[in-house]
């Protein structure tokens, strides 16, 4: 194993079908994209089903004992980890790769292919039948192993194919793996085992994992109602509401009355105008200074007109790199995704939230449900007195917008024409250079929340 700190990791999946692991393949590469980790899945099923077509809904074709089917497998899984190591060479920092990889053998074998990496084994390890029938029905039948195949010849199909997992798979033991890095979760999150985590990366893998949950849920979100500050094209500033933001006040609190949430909770910045926009919900409040808007640090008040004439070159630098670009004495979008992480890591163990806060913070946290890259974050429309629904599912996050008909400013400003996308190599710079000093330093050395940026209000 290399031992340079910076080396890129390998996060390997382990577990049999129906386990959810390729559920968290994609959250895991998803979280690290929007931390600024280039991150990305190589799934072995899909080259399998290219190379083998005949393996499509033929639980035959994983028998143990299929010896031709047994050599197309491990081909396939060969050329996947030389796909996966020519992108790590080209500049990737974590690759995910999503197959069941049952057996000691075939991870010894992946050990010795990945032996200038690190590599970090993560297994789903459940045996709760109710989570794998739903798995099965949920996940399996949307699958491309099984598109145009009648729901119950399928569902058959699939459970045969896991019996033939079943009769080689070896489970991930200290015993046994002692000298591997490796996570094993067990029925989602019932229970964890953590072994030799070696690395930045493989502790972020970790306590993400330990967080997010599978169970229905709805995150309601929400920019605070229009300020004065707001009709005046002003940025910043801790307004209060105006005539159309106090109506908008009111349009909210009839709007969650509506939903009948018994359980719902609500969380808002610690600015005045996100509290004063929830005053009239009767349900538990909590606020957060991590969903603070954006410092603008020298730029704080004025309007975009006063910043290109007060400061022309702070102006035109934050119109080419708007994600990287740090106010003077202010953050940048970077810093605000460091900042609110821990809110991310709470909302993905909570049950139905609703987040009032402000557009850039609200940005941020529709690129990480949506799976939004640095280049299109910074330029989300997230209009006032708009409420977003969203509704994660297994791979991915439904998007509904339910304007209140309360009339508001256009707060919104496009991306300019003509940008070109950074580099992999680009980012990388732009992230290092942008990251020493400011609100970033330092940021979630503990991966925790300061309880007194976090005050509790529930009625």
């Amino acid at each position: 194993m290399p031992n340079t700190t910076n080396a890129p990791c390998c996060i390997i999946m382990v577990g049999l079908p129906a386990r959810g692991k390729t559920y968290m393949a994609h959250k895991l590469t998803r979280y690290f994209n929007w931390i600024g980790i280039e991150s990305k899945v190589f799934n072995v099923g899909e080259m399998r089903r290219k190379a083998a077509p005949e393996s499509i809904n033929n639980s035959e074709f994983f028998h143990p004992d299929n010896e031709s089917a047994l050599e197309i497998r491990e081909q396939c899984a060969i050329t996947v980890l030389k796909e996966m190591i020519d992108w790590l060479k080209k500049g990737g920092e974590v690759a995910v790769y999503d197959a069941t990889n049952s057996t000691r053998q075939r991870r010894q074998l992946i050990v010795e292919f990945l032996v200038d990496y690190r590599t970090f084994f993560v297994e789903s390890d459940c045996s709760d039948p109710e989570v794998i029938e739903a798995n099965i029905r949920e996940v399996k039948l949307s699958s491309p192993d099984y598109i145009n195949t009648d729901a119950e010849l399928a569902i058959e199909d699939f459970r045969r194919r896991i019996r033939n997992y079943e009769m080689q798979y070896e489970t991930l033991e200290v015993e046994h793996d002692r000298d591997l890095s490796f996570m094993k979760i067990c029925n989602l999150g019932e229970k964890f085992l953590v072994n030799r985590v070696q690395g930045h990366v493989q502790s972020r893998a970790v306590y993400y994992l330990m967080n997010i949950h599978v169970l229905p849920r709805t995150i309601y979100l929400a920019r605070h109602g229009e300020t004065n500050m707001n009709i005046d094209g002003r940025i910043g500033g801790d307004d209060s509401l105006s005539i159309n933001g106090q109506y908008f006040e009111r349009a909210l609190a009839k709007f969650v009355k509506d939903q009948k949430l018994d359980d719902l909770r609500i969380w808002t910045s610690l600015m005045k105008r996100t509290i004063q926009t929830v005053a009239s919900i009767d349900v538990p409040k909590e606020h957060w200074k991590a969903l603070n808007e954006i410092d603008a640090g020298a730029c704080e008040g004025l309007t975009y007109d006063e910043i290109k004439i007060k400061f022309p070159e702070e102006y035109a630098l934050r119109e080419v790199d708007k994600y990287y670009y740090r106010y003077p004495g202010g953050e940048s979008y970077q810093d605000l995704v460091a900042r609110i992480e821990p809110v991310i890591m709470e909302l993905e163990s909570q049950k139905n939230v609703m987040v009032i806060c402000h557009q850039a913070v609200a940005r941020c946290l529709l690129a990480y449900f949506l799976d939004k890259g640095r280049d299109d974050l910074p330029y989300l429309e997230v209009p006032l007195h708009t409420v977003i629904k969203l509704t994660p599912f297994a791979y991915g996050c439904k998007i509904e917008s339910i304007p209140l008909n309360v009339t508001a400013v256009n707060t919104h400003h496009p991306k300019p024409a003509g940008l070109t996308p950074l580099s992999p190599e680009e980012r990388r710079i732009r992230r290092k250079t942008s990251s020493g000093g400011g609100h970033t330093a330092g940021l979630l050395r503990e991966f925790s929340v300061d309880p007194q940026d976090t005050v509790f209000d529930n009625p």
